[in-house]
């Protein structure tokens, strides 16, 4: 009795067929198009969360700068006297703040003025950029 014959490898690929070059850099570039528009998007998260935290460390800073006046019954002359006690001040009981909470969130210091335009002090971070003015990430963010 004969064995029947199995179909060979060129028979079960002749049904099929591959994908063309062109099909192949389509799709690649429609990858590239949604890893480009997911990327931006938490980019920006990023930019987003650091403005929302110099906005609240500029608060916070607000608050420890008005201790320090309640303490000492004067307004601090620059940032650093809220870290090191100042020579002449009675009433320091500080320190108010850590170095680092000088900074904004980019590594740029936080601007102080005393007395500020339209209230005792004011305190500014210049956004992402550290220029005067801008706008998103860029804006400065001012505490009076």
């Amino acid at each position: 009795m004969p064995q029947p014959r199995l179909p060979t490898r060129s028979r079960l690929a002749s049904g099929q067929s591959g994908m063309s070059l062109i099909e192949i850099i389509i799709v690649i570039v429609l990858i590239g198009a949604v890893l480009t528009f997911v990327g931006s998007r938490v980019l920006g998260g990023a930019d987003r969360a650091k403005v929302n935290l110099a906005k609240s460390q500029v608060m916070t800073l607000a608050q420890k700068v008005e201790a320090f006046q309640m303490d000492t019954g004067r307004l601090p002359q620059a940032l650093d006297e809220l870290v090191t006690e100042p020579a002449g001040v009675s009433g320091w009981l500080g320190p108010y703040a850590k170095a680092p909470e000088l900074n904004d969130p980019w590594g740029n210091p936080v601007l102080y003025k005393a007395p500020g335009e339209n209230a005792p002090f004011e305190l500014v971070v210049l956004g992402r950029d550290g220029k005067p003015g801008g706008s998103s990430a860029d804006a400065d963010i001012v505490h009076e």
